[in-house]
């Protein structure tokens, strides 16, 4: 069991604590929830937590070492079954302490400790959706970082391809030229024979 707090302890003596958090236990593990005060809660919760962790072990030797805490079988029996099953996939923290307040006739600060029942495939996914979004995230500055240097290699080929283009305009422009000057000379002879006649 976990190491006790320093200071003065539940109730007044060690046997009346281990008692107490016993019997709380027993309560949590039957009601699936109790109010009580805060002092009590947080010392509940490493107790009741570490009896679930017996539970999902599940052999007869962890069985037997709840039930010499745990005097009721039935809540025992409801803890190695129902609870263990439902808490099955989750590692920790299976319980919650919720602070409500304070009691009306002393004062105390109250809670509501409760077990935690829900599964963890909901959490699951929202950690999955949240990695795969940082992943996304780093693969787009990954492309963006690489962006500026694929930018500069295709302006460097749009510069060539260009060149490439201007002279292969160049080229049928001369041609055409040289193509119309022997026309243009052919021209000139029938344009004198034109004149002479």
């Amino acid at each position: 069991m976990p190491t006790p707090a320093k200071g003065p302890r539940l109730g007044g003596g060690a046997a009346h604590e281990r008692l107490m958090l016993a019997n709380l236990s027993a309560a949590l593990f039957e009601h699936k929830r109790i109010t009580t005060t805060v002092t009590k809660a947080k010392r509940l919760k490493p107790y009741a937590e570490r009896l679930v962790t017996f539970a999902k072990r599940g052999d007869l030797a962890s069985r037997r070492r709840v039930l010499g805490l745990i005097s009721n079988k039935g809540i025992v029996h409801e803890l190695f079954t129902d609870i263990a099953q439902a808490v099955e996939n989750r590692e920790g923290g299976y319980t919650r302490i919720t602070k409500i307040g304070n009691r009306k006739g002393d004062n105390a600060p109250m809670a509501v400790i409760e077990l935690v029942l829900e599964p963890v495939s909901a959490k699951q996914a929202v950690v999955a959706e949240a990695t795969s979004a940082a992943k996304r995230d780093a693969d787009k500055k990954e492309a963006t970082a690489a962006a500026p240097a694929a930018e500069e290699a295709p302006e460097a080929e749009v510069v060539e391809t260009e060149a490439v283009e201007a002279e292969a305009a160049e080229a049928p422009a001369e041609e055409a030229a040289t193509e119309e000057a022997p026309a243009a000379e052919e021209a000139a002879p029938a344009a004198e024979e034109k004149d002479a006649k």
